[in-house]
């Protein structure tokens, strides 16, 4: 079997799916997105690092109220994608780069915020990506972490890794609440605000945008059945299959 390292995965993954994440009605849509056009309002002076932008969603939401945003990723299918959705909406001030997280192209202080959605748990190695967003914002700058999160109970964090990771192949880890704070303060940031929320996940539609194979569809299946009642619980996972995801919205500031 030819080996693969961890971002040809996330490319061959995410790649082909680009159209879908530009198109999900789950990333298009929720609370957070409104907080962080609520948070860019009268920032017109403002240059915005989206780190693993993917369907462009944040980049999209923020755009009108800021001078630049910068949408970056690690697969090109997914900012060219972006790039054409971001021309259909007439948000002429998006621009894209592909990259990796690890490994910022850009300078230090470069940005006034950095922000990343739904991004942290694909990323190889968290630490040194966050010391890279610590890099490139400015001191007095901004920054924005949203993503799934770990309940920080074992038996529920086991069972929710088992299941993303049947899923897509290239899922690194969910995080807890209190992993993200003790990761972002060894890279510079502390801690301003957390909100945390949950969002409810269709299951068709989930499996559909990954393209999930049926063998690993019903593995997901046949562990939501065989999962003791608590799991079951805490993630609300209904009849279809269909559940919850616990998410936290992180702001944080350079130290």
């Amino acid at each position: 079997m030819e080996a693969k390292t961890h971002e040809t995965l996330v490319v061959n993954q995410f790649g082909p799916r680009a159209a879908a994440y530009v198109n999900s009605i789950t990333h298009s849509q929720g609370e957070d997105l409104i907080d962080l056009t609520a948070m860019m309002r009268d920032r017109k002076e403002t240059r915005v690092l989206d780190l693993g932008c993917g369907g462009g969603h944040a980049a999209f939401a923020v755009a009108p109220a800021v001078a630049e945003v910068v949408a970056f990723d690690l697969s090109r299918e997914m900012i060219e994608a972006v790039a054409v959705e971001a021309k259909r909406r007439g948000l002429s001030n998006i621009t894209t780069r592909q990259g990796a997280v690890e490994a910022l192209p850009f300078a230090e202080g470069e940005f006034d915020t950095v922000m990343t959605r739904f991004s942290m748990h694909h990323w190889t190695d968290l630490g040194a990506a966050l010391a890279e967003a610590r890099r490139v914002v400015k001191a007095d700058g901004s920054a924005v972490f949203i993503d799934t999160v770990s309940p920080g109970k074992p038996a529920l964090d086991t069972f929710l890794q088992a299941f993303e990771l049947l899923r897509d192949p290239s899922h690194v880890r969910n995080y807890s609440v209190a992993e993200f704070r003790a990761a972002l303060a060894a890279a510079g940031f502390e801690v301003v605000a957390i909100r945390e929320r949950r969002i409810a996940i269709a299951f068709g539609p989930w499996l559909e945008r990954m393209n999930t194979p049926a063998v690993q569809a019903e593995a997901i299946r046949a562990l939501q059945r065989l999962v003791a009642a608590p799991a079951r619980q805490h993630f609300a996972v209904a009849e279809d299959g269909s559940f919850e995801l616990d998410t936290a919205m992180i702001k944080a500031r350079p130290v």
